[in-house]
């Protein structure tokens, strides 16, 4: 677990420091040689760098042990019922499906504490994260957590057309809680959440959700 990542006390991922760092520079570089106009367009980029990696603080009033939180900011773009074992917790489930825009923010948060009982890293395509085949055939990374009430669920990182880097911070065995960063996902892509069938899903298609602040629904 790379706790100076979970628990990071500045404004922004320190994933996103190089990026800041170099593009920053370059905009520095390009105003003291008079290259006024480039530099104000690299100064942009900068300044969009930085809103990117914005990781501002998030609470949650814990008023229910059973609450799972959205893993991600975004827009909800799919709640379907699965009747069948073949998803990733291996019963029936329902899948709560999380597009995030190059707007969001992007460090992804636990839904719900427990364990971290696998992590399973899949390479693959890079399709538009709100195409449907791209729960399948693009990049991702699927973590199991068994809760202290011994459910099980799964989310899972899934990259998009220019999301090209998924990083996690948490290893298998790990024992995390709900609303704690545990990754982030670079310019734009979708989560994917798996809850047993019988949860009270308490979010709507098209509904904008906040990580570590909105209820997607309530473990049985």
């Amino acid at each position: 677990m790379e706790d100076s990542r979970i628990y990071n006390t500045w404004p922004v991922a320190k994933e996103g420091v190089p990026f800041i760092v170099a593009s920053s520079g370059v905009t520095v570089l390009l105003a003291f040689f008079g290259h006024f106009y480039v530099s104000m367009l690299f100064g942009i980029v900068a300044f969009f760098i930085i809103f990117f990696f914005r990781d501002p603080e998030r609470t949650y009033d814990p008023d229910d042990e059973k609450a799972v939180l959205t893993p991600a900011d975004g827009t909800i773009l799919e709640v379907l019922h699965l009747d069948g074992s073949d998803n990733p917790i291996g019963h029936p489930a329902v899948k709560v499906s999380i597009f995030m825009s190059i707007f969001n923010v992007h460090v992804n948060r636990i839904p719900i504490g427990g364990v971290i009982e696998a992590i399973s890293y899949h390479p693959g395509k890079f399709f538009s994260a709100n195409f449907d085949k791209a729960s399948k055939e693009n990049e991702r990374n699927l973590i199991v957590l068994q809760t202290g009430t011994a459910e099980r669920i799964a989310f899972v990182q899934i990259a998009g057309l220019i999301a090209r880097r998924i990083v996690w911070w948490i290893e298998k065995g790990d024992q995390v809680t709900r609303g704690q960063r545990f990754g982030l996902i670079r310019f734009g892509s979708r989560l994917e959440v798996y809850l047993p069938a019988n949860s009270k899903i308490t979010v709507q298609v098209r509904q904008k959700v906040k990580a570590g602040v909105t209820a997607i629904g309530y473990l049985p």
